[in-house]
């Protein structure tokens, strides 16, 4: 009995087999331009289908063989970025040595911040959070010139506190 199952399982497996196997192909071929990577993927595809336990509809059964070949492209991409070595710059930015620079810039920064009033240093926080300056001076209960002031006082202290780091660039552009 187990046979005659097995016999009909593959007789229309081929028949599905030989229905789309070109079109899966064509579609593997349009995703991955690779024309080795697109016969892996249709083999992949076909072997799925194989060993799935489901019955296969053949109402939307192109549609399923599609979905399994993309989903399948979509997987040896991310196994392929996987493997890519790292950026040099990005490397290096998470070396101990960048990782302890890193730690010193923003333990000065936090230095600088908690040398601030604390009115500026709510203002300036609030701000590089997004929060406009209608907002900050309401939030404050000062009015919106003297929180852009604040703003940009605090802001003028960090670049000054910090050479070339947080709050440099502001200091740069406005004042160079």
């Amino acid at each position: 009995m187990q046979s005659m199952a097995s016999d009909t399982k593959a007789a229309t497996f081929a028949e599905l087999y030989t229905a789309h196997a070109r079109d899966v192909y064509r579609f593997s071929l349009y995703l991955s331009g690779d024309a080795a990577l697109a016969q892996d993927l249709t083999s992949e595809t076909f072997l799925r289908v194989w060993i799935t336990e489901q019955p296969v509809r053949t109402t939307s059964v192109k549609a399923w063989l599609f979905v399994i070949a993309r989903n399948l492209y979509r997987h040896e991409q991310r196994h392929i970025r996987r493997k890519l070595p790292l950026d040099q710059d990005v490397a290096s930015a998470s070396s101990p040595a960048g990782d302890a620079e890193m730690r010193e810039q923003l333990e000065r920064v936090c230095r600088s911040l908690a040398a601030l009033p604390e009115v500026d240093r709510s203002a300036v926080l609030l701000r590089v959070e997004g929060v406009s300056y209608m907002e900050i001076a309401a939030l404050l209960g000062i009015s919106v010139a003297a929180a852009k002031v604040k703003v940009h006082r605090a802001r003028l202290h960090l670049a000054k506190e910090n050479p070339g780091g947080i709050g440099h660039e502001y200091l740069e552009k406005r004042h160079s």
